[in-house]
């Protein structure tokens, strides 16, 4: 049997490039080796969104087009829901018994989120946030997870979870291991944070080809190169790094052309929005033929979510029998 792969994302919103080159790319060639599972994890989408659950159904499907867009199949993934698995939060529920608060509260996002060190103001979901996250990886006994370094410390608690939960009962869990991506994070088009689009600095995996351009055009470059011919820095304009993550082969001319100052920022940011294009257009023609048929898009998702389902009921079975919580049959 193929080892199993949980990846997934939080439901708040479109995908966009920086999802697509740190993530995305991967998962749609790990499909091809590992049976994969994809989670539109609407739960942990209330932990900042609690109060517009309206808009997390919304991107709940915007997220799952995006998927199919850059070529996730669900033929060979399985693409389901978070929160019509209820086992997983009943799983969430059994792993908090014995995960102590101070554990969580050194957790590096808690703490970024919480800069005064106070957790007066933190809600329960998101202080817990990182047991949801173990109950989504080992519902399905997944033993790969791809992730980025800034998930490390809850992939090392959901370890320590596994750890935990089959000394204390019986050794049916199994212990992921991380696969970690070695590709950087992209800066926003704004130069300052990663890209997000919330702050307005992401291109979207469905963005037009004016848009695309538009983005591309209004990006800050090197701030200290001022005229056409100044020598620039490469190394801190965002649009070389796009170039480096898209254009690989490409990647070296643009930098001799920018720190001889042979190269104007237009034309460097001409090719780019070139190779955006060539990027995009066909998540645009496969992401177009499934908003059109919204019928197979739920279909999709609820096959998914069945089969998702019925694993996590023999997972969830085997738990309550190591706890000895069968009590009876209802």
């Amino acid at each position: 049997m193929k080892e199993r792969i949980l990846t997934g994302d939080r439901t708040t919103g479109k995908l966009h490039i920086g999802h697509y080159i740190g993530s995305l790319r991967n998962r749609v060639m790990l499909q091809e080796q590992y049976e994969t599972f994809v989670l539109l994890a609407d739960v942990q989408a209330l932990t900042t969104h609690y109060d517009q659950p309206e808009l997390i159904r919304t991107h709940l499907r915007e997220v799952a087009l995006d998927y199919m867009a850059v070529g996730i199949d669900p033929e060979k993934s399985t693409i389901f829901v978070q929160s019509m698995i209820p086992e997983i939060a009943e799983l969430t529920v059994l792993y908090s018994m014995f995960v102590t608060v101070n554990l969580l509260r050194h957790n590096p996002t808690v703490k970024a989120e919480s800069k005064s060190g106070s957790l007066d103001e933190m809600y329960y979901g998101f202080l817990g946030y990182p047991v949801s996250q173990a109950a989504d990886i080992t519902f399905c006994k997944a033993t790969i997870v791809p992730a980025g370094d800034d998930q490390l410390p809850h992939l090392e608690l959901t370890r320590k979870i596994v750890r935990k939960f089959n000394e204390l009962y019986k050794p049916i869990l199994l212990e992921p291991r991380v696969r970690l991506s070695e590709v950087p994070r992209l800066v926003g088009t704004d130069g300052h944070v990663k890209m997000s689009k919330s702050v307005g600095n992401a291109i979207a995996l469905n963005s037009s080809t004016e848009e695309i351009a538009f983005k591309i055009r209004r990006a800050t470059t090197d701030p200290a190169r001022v005229h056409k011919n100044d020598p620039g820095h490469p190394d801190v304009c965002p649009i070389y790094a796009y170039h480096q993550a898209f254009r690989a082969d490409g990647a070296d001319e643009i930098r001799d052309g920018c720190t001889k100052g042979t190269m104007g920022c237009a034309a460097c940011k001409g090719q780019l929005t070139i190779a955006l294009e060539e990027l995009i257009a066909p998540m645009r023609e496969r992401r177009s033929s499934y908003e059109t048929n919204p019928k197979l898009v739920d279909e999709i998702l609820i096959r998914g979510t069945r089969r998702a389902r019925a694993i996590a009921q023999d997972t969830m079975q085997e738990v309550r029998e190591a706890m000895g919580l069968n009590y009876f049959d209802i």
